[in-house]
């Protein structure tokens, strides 16, 4: 085999003969889906009594709830992402920031503060950005900030926490200096091979604005919804496996809880215009651990790693994960003891 130098052109690989190109196919979610529902018709008595157990039904109802709080916001992220594809040209965008990232991405964290969605729409708005000619380390501050510091969130805190509206000052400010904290990070260290190229489907030349929106609209909706169900597995079996008794243990241990509550925020995946009223059920955790919570769940949960590895390569997500979670973590920290 000769090396291929440097700018010489890619050697093109042999073709395989016809029947061995069929067999390597790939199964595609369509083939999966008619698969499972074949063997759930087919196994159906096997299965009824297994899917009366308390264990299972406890399963299905946190999965369910998961997904139908997820769903609407998906569909709004996919199309406010259709919609940054078929009608904003690049020149717009490319004028509405700061050139430099020290500038661009705080002024995209606080441009988060005005769409009122939760994570699933934040991940393919910003994946829009990016291939629109956006900044990757700006459109990620976005990705962080939007579900966190929009006003359906901060309303919804301050509903949870009646007559302390220094919690809700504190997750702004926790939730901003994170995704501006994350944004320079990778401005800093972030290099282009970790975060994989989107397959996105452009505008055509001579095509309606209507028919590109619809027809990225479906690529963007059926390639974020496959990970939001892993995700949303997942969650849904760490909510039923993970004993409760466990945080009564920790609750009073004033470095740990914070820690504590941090992962149970990822772990739990709740919706950002929900997890005010969770945190707030938790009475038995000081009021810094639980703002680790609703600073931590909008920007790292297992739904949202999913679909950012979906959609950027997993690379990308879990170097991007336990950056976001480290910094949020000091940043409910700081804001925690300023609680105080």
């Amino acid at each position: 085999m000769t090396k291929q130098g440097r700018g010489s052109a890619v050697a093109q690989p042999v073709a395989a003969p016809p029947g061995r190109r069929r067999s390597r196919q790939r199964i595609g979610s369509l083939e999966l889906l008619v698969a499972g529902m074949v063997l759930l018709l087919v196994g159906r008595q096997w299965l009824a009594g297994w899917f009366t157990a308390p264990g299972v039904q406890a399963w299905a109802t946190v999965f369910v709830a998961i997904c139908v709080q997820a769903v609407p916001f998906l569909v709004l992220g996919t199309a406010l992402s259709a919609a940054i594809t078929a009608l904003v040209p690049t020149s717009f965008l490319e004028r509405a920031l700061p050139k430099r990232a020290a500038l661009a991405v705080p002024a995209a964290g606080l441009a988060g503060a005005v769409l009122p969605g939760c994570e699933c729409a934040s991940v393919p708005v910003a994946d829009g950005l990016i291939a629109r000619g956006v900044a990757p380390a700006a459109a990620l501050a976005f990705l962080l900030s939007a579900p966190a510091i929009n006003p359906v969130v901060l309303t919804a805190t301050a509903v949870a926490f009646p007559g302390r509206p220094a919690m809700v000052l504190a997750r702004f400010g926790a939730s901003l200096v994170t995704a501006v904290v994350v944004g320079w990070l990778w401005a800093r260290f972030g290099r282009p091979e970790w975060l994989r190229p989107s397959v996105r489907r452009e505008r055509g030349a001579g095509e309606g604005r209507w028919t590109a929106f619809r027809a990225a609209f479906a690529h963007e909706f059926l390639r974020a919804a496959g990970f939001l169900v892993i995700g949303g597995i997942t969650a849904a079996t760490l909510n039923v496996v993970l004993p409760r008794e466990w945080l009564g243990g920790v609750a009073h241990l004033s470095g740990v809880s914070v820690l504590v509550l941090a992962l149970l925020a990822v772990l739990l995946a709740v919706c950002s215009e929900a997890d005010a009223f969770v945190a707030a059920s938790l009475s038995v955790f000081p009021l810094a651990a639980r703002l680790a919570f609703m600073v931590v769940g909008p920007m790292v949960d297992l739904k949202l790693v999913a679909m950012q590895a979906g959609t950027f390569g997993w690379s990308f997500a879990w170097r991007f994960s336990g950056t976001t979670f480290t910094v949020a973590v000091a940043a409910s920290a700081v804001a925690g003891w300023w609680l105080r």
